[in-house]
């Protein structure tokens, strides 16, 4: 290929906003992932069984309709990450659809890899034609499904089965792998990915889950316990039920601020694991989601209540809920706060090393 048509093919992508770069496809892409499935099947799972325990059966239906609404979700909010034209976008309805019901339990990576290349391929055609109108949904959908018949079942097993084995071994090795599962899934919610993206694709829930939850649940908490003096109330809140995602300014700034949360996670994990066998059955986005919104907990209450359902768990035990207490809150805020201190001390933490812009 000669340096100018190389130069035209880059100069036409750039001017279609058609970038190959991992920031977009693992960062932007994925976190907006996320967002369709908390606008849809998580927001769905909490109203059906809101609806369930107060016996409400309209709430119950509406759940379900949210919760039939995934793929075609995730599918819109990476489009739209993907700053995907009007046409191209709502064409990705039909792709998410394909994808999540041919990629089966590993669904949402299947979805992912998918509608990447859908809305990509659609960007390339948009407005190429005099009939756009008929060429980019047809391109679009056509090339979504015809990959999604090709892959998804391939990715969604794949994924399934990374997700499976993780699970199998932290019932294997309750203790080791809660540390790894713990630390792992808490340091990615800080970092700029998505850790409940993560969590979901690969299906994660049972007693890695709940690692998972401890370990995202460990960073929060810590974080915003730990800089309480720096922040006050506002930090509290902005960290302990929003994202400790926002100290990771101060993170690149100083590196060992993070020391404190990351080591009271490799704690909480195993205690989740080994003593409260502390499981998140609920939806498995919830697995990396921690006291954002308290949907961490919600997700735990609620695979409480299915397993109920399914008859695997006799009741909800004063124990269940004292775990719930310990993991998610008590234990990363007094572990965190009692790990910083020697480091306040010896400078490793400096005054206003965790402060934030709010």
């Amino acid at each position: 290929m000669s340096n100018s048509t190389e130069t035209g093919i880059k100069a036409f992508l750039r001017r279609k906003d058609v970038i190959f770069s991992a920031k977009r496809y693992g960062i932007d892409a994925l976190g907006a992932m996320a967002q369709g499935l908390f606008a849809s099947l998580l927001i769905g799972t909490i109203i059906s069984t809101l609806g369930e325990q107060l016996g409400v059966e309209i709430l119950v239906q509406i759940g379900t309709y949210a919760k039939a609404a995934t793929g075609p979700a995730m599918a819109v909010s990476i489009g739209y990450a993907l700053k995907c034209p009007q046409l191209v976008l709502f064409s990705l309805l039909a792709v998410g659809g394909a994808a999540n019901t041919l990629g089966g339990a590993g669904g949402p990576l299947a979805v992912l890899v998918v509608t990447i290349i859908a809305a990509e391929m659609g960007k390339i055609v948009s407005k190429e034609t005099k009939i756009d109108i008929i060429i980019t949904p047809l391109v679009t959908i056509c090339v979504g499904v015809l990959v999604s018949i090709a892959c998804a079942p391939a990715i969604g097993s794949a994924a399934s089965a990374v997700g499976s084995a993780i699970m199998w071994a932290t019932e294997l090795q309750p203790f080791f792998m809660g540390i790894i599962v713990s630390v792992i899934v808490g340091v990615a919610l800080t970092l700029p990915i998505s850790s409940a993206a993560i969590c979901a694709a690969l299906s994660l829930t049972g007693l890695a889950g709940g690692a998972a939850v401890a370990g995202c649940c460990a960073q929060m908490v810590g974080f915003a316990v730990m800089s309480f003096k720096e922040n006050r109330w506002g930090g509290l809140l902005a960290q302990g039920i929003g994202t400790s995602m926002l100290q990771m300014g101060n993170i690149v700034k100083n590196p060992r601020i993070w020391i404190p949360p990351t080591l009271c996670s490799a704690i909480t994990g195993p205690i989740a694991t080994c003593i409260f066998g502390f499981k998140m059955n609920g939806a498995a986005v919830a697995s990396g989601m921690g006291t954002c919104g308290f949907v961490g907990q919600i997700g735990v209450y609620t695979g409480w209540i299915k397993d109920i359902a399914e008859g695997s768990r006799g009741a909800i035990t004063a124990f269940d809920w004292a775990g719930m207490l310990l993991i998610c809150f008590l234990l990363p805020a007094v572990f965190t706060w009692l790990i910083s201190l020697p480091l306040r001390r010896n400078g490793w933490i400096k005054e206003n090393d965790l402060k934030l812009d709010l």
